[in-house]
């Protein structure tokens, strides 16, 4: 059993391991022998036995160390019982994750949520509806995590393909100007866009709604790429930047350094909430309604 093995036969090994081996390494492991590991498992002690020697067999090193009254992790035991651990976990996340799919909705956003409304869904939504849970998830892409699966439906303020995606426009939010707050601007109660046409303007690349289009006529001013929000504002606070965008970004990350004006002259920016075409989470359609009244309400 301590011979050294070619690492194909390791591999090969590697693909007899099953995950109720693991779970009966972890169990003798957590409850201290094999009779408590198997009350705990609700199996009987020689299938915990058969299931740790399985384990042993399948990767070709022992261990636990067994006494009549005693077992103890070999080193290679202790290695394997990291791994072991997260493999048993991430199963019954993933377990979790698909059968508990339906008791919870995952709202995912770019940037800003549903801006000065957030509070008020979050709140009429656990009234509304207490058995399904409501998480809001930030994902810095264009379809706001929809498409990488971290979220079932989304807030965006950008056009989606719809051949993947239904949606639903649910308002519309006028745009800001963002500037540092000693920028000589800062002092007007209002910007238009021929203020910032010599300026450098600095849009999110992935889910920014600022396009050299907002200025019809005239050269645009240049525009300069971020990735980030944080970023976003920490550059536009240092100067040298200024940023235009949805009114709902100034309400979720106003702060020191900084001012949002009213962009006068400027479209508003509607805001869609969408989801998969196939197969949408049951609750897709309440969260629509809900999001709706609450810009219409605004």
């Amino acid at each position: 059993m301590h011979k050294m093995q070619t690492t194909e036969h390791l591999y090969a090994g590697c693909m007899d391991v099953d995950l109720r081996q693991l779970r009966c390494l972890v169990g003798v492991v957590e409850a201290g022998s094999f009779t408590d590991a198997a009350i705990d498992l609700g199996v009987s002690q020689a299938a915990v036995s058969r299931g740790v020697a399985g384990l042993e067999r399948a990767l070709g090193v022992r261990l636990l160390y067994r006494t009549s009254r005693s077992v103890s992790l070999t080193p290679a035991g202790a290695q394997v019982l990291e791994r072991a651990r997260r493999v048993v976990h991430e199963v019954e996340e993933l377990v979790r994750e698909a059968t508990s799919g339906h008791a919870r909705l995952r709202v995912g956003h770019a940037w800003s949520a549903l801006g000065r409304h957030t509070t008020g869904f979050q709140r009429r939504w656990a009234k509304a509806h207490p058995d399904v849970e409501l998480l809001l998830v930030r994902t810095n892409t264009p379809t706001g995590g929809l498409a990488e699966g971290a979220c079932d439906l989304a807030v965006v303020r950008t056009a989606v393909d719809e051949k993947y995606y239904a949606s639903s426009v649910v308002g519309v939010e006028r745009r800001k100007v963002v500037l540092a707050a000693d920028d000589p601007l800062a002092r007007r109660r209002s910007v238009r866009l021929d203020d910032v046409r010599d300026r450098v303007v600095l849009v999110d690349r992935r889910t920014g709604t600022t396009t050299p289009e907002l200025w019809p006529t005239g050269t645009p001013p240049r525009i300069e790429n971020t990735a980030d929000v944080d970023d976003w504002l920490a550059l536009i606070a240092a100067g040298g930047y200024v940023g235009i965008t949805p009114e709902s970004t100034a309400t979720q990350y106003g702060r020191a350094g900084v001012v949002f004006l009213p962009l006068q002259d400027a479209p508003p920016v509607p805001v869609r909430v969408i989801w998969p075409r196939q197969d949408p989470h049951p609750s897709t359609q309440h969260a629509v309604a809900l999001i709706s009244e609450a810009y219409r309400t605004q």
